[in-house]
């Protein structure tokens, strides 16, 4: 708890650090790094604490960002109503998804939400009004009515924070509730799950919307964040990243999904910078520090911590 609030913190004053130091690249950077930790959080509360491998969770967030920029095609800029729709349709397609998945299991489930986010990514590409395969830019940011600025780079980093920080707060009760206490006791014994009167799979359901729903308001900020929309913001690769976050942080710890973005994209972005062969060839660096991470740390970088424990 002291780690995370001292991280926390350290993450609040990166605009002032950035400002001093002439800087802003490294607001940015950690702007799109912690929207993709509140996508691996998403994940998270279905994978970690509810045992679902979800290879399609990339979905929601091409649904967020489809909502925004699609309203926005047509003139639509009311950052409250594209974020209300940016969920809703996250939620309502993960219900439809997971209404047919969670009736599976194994990999079963995997193949079915591979299947499902595959499905969405081609309708991406047949979107040529929306510029298909290429994607498109953004025609203007989300106008919140003059209350937030996302053109500001500075207020846009602490809409994300807060964001972060809600999402954190949500899932540890989410986990620590009835409801959670459900989904994790369906996880480790789904038949003494139902024993004691509790049927799995409608928590599982809810837990999965809820899940999407959340993955979708990381696809609203991404598109802000990049100004620009392609399908690939769900393609099942995206997918594997956000597992990858997930389980190189730990899986079913608190901040393990939000430790795994901030390794993984930081080492991406300083291995991809360097020169010469390892520069080149960073793709072949993080696959052996994920490796290695898989062989030593079994219970992710969140089991390395003092006091480290896993909420699942």
């Amino acid at each position: 708890m002291v780690l995370l609030v001292v991280g926390l913190a350290l993450l609040a004053l990166v605009p002032a650090g950035a400002a001093y130091f002439d800087q802003p690249f490294y607001v940015d950077l950690l702007r799109r790094v912690m929207i993709f930790a509140i996508a691996a959080l998403s994940l998270n509360l279905i994978l970690g604490y509810g045992g679902m491998v979800s290879f399609g969770h990339a979905a929601y967030l091409g649904i967020g960002g489809y909502s925004v920029a699609i309203l926005a095609y047509y003139g639509v800029h009311n950052g409250f109503l594209q974020l209300a729709v940016a969920i809703g349709a996250s939620a309502l397609v993960a219900l439809l998804i997971g209404a047919i998945s969670i009736r599976t299991s194994g990999i079963y489930f995997i193949m079915i939400t591979l299947a499902f986010t595959q499905m969405l990514y081609f309708l991406g590409i047949s979107l040529e009004e929306f510029g298909g395969d290429d994607g498109m830019a953004l025609a203007a940011r989300s106008d919140f009515a003059g209350l937030i600025d996302l053109g500001d780079s500075t207020a846009f980093y602490y809409v994300v924070f807060v964001v972060m920080v809600v999402f954190l707060y949500l899932i540890h009760r989410i986990v620590n509730s009835r409801f959670g206490m459900v989904i994790r006791a369906s996880k480790s014994n789904e038949a003494r799950t139902r024993a004691i009167g509790y049927s799995p799979y409608p928590y599982r359901l809810v837990a999965f919307v809820i899940a999407g729903a959340m993955c979708g308001v990381a696809g609203f900020l991404l598109v802000n964040h990049t100004a620009y929309l392609t399908p690939d913001f769900m393609h099942w690769t995206r997918s594997g990243e956000i597992m990858f976050m997930v389980i190189l942080g730990g899986i079913g710890t608190a901040v393990g999904p939000v430790l795994g973005a901030f390794v993984l994209l930081l080492l991406e972005d300083i291995i991809s910078g360097m020169a010469g062969f390892v520069g080149q060839h960073w793709q072949l660096f993080i696959g052996i520090f994920l490796v290695l991470v898989v062989l030593f740390a079994k219970r992710g970088l969140a089991g390395l911590l003092p006091g480290a424990r896993r909420d699942g």
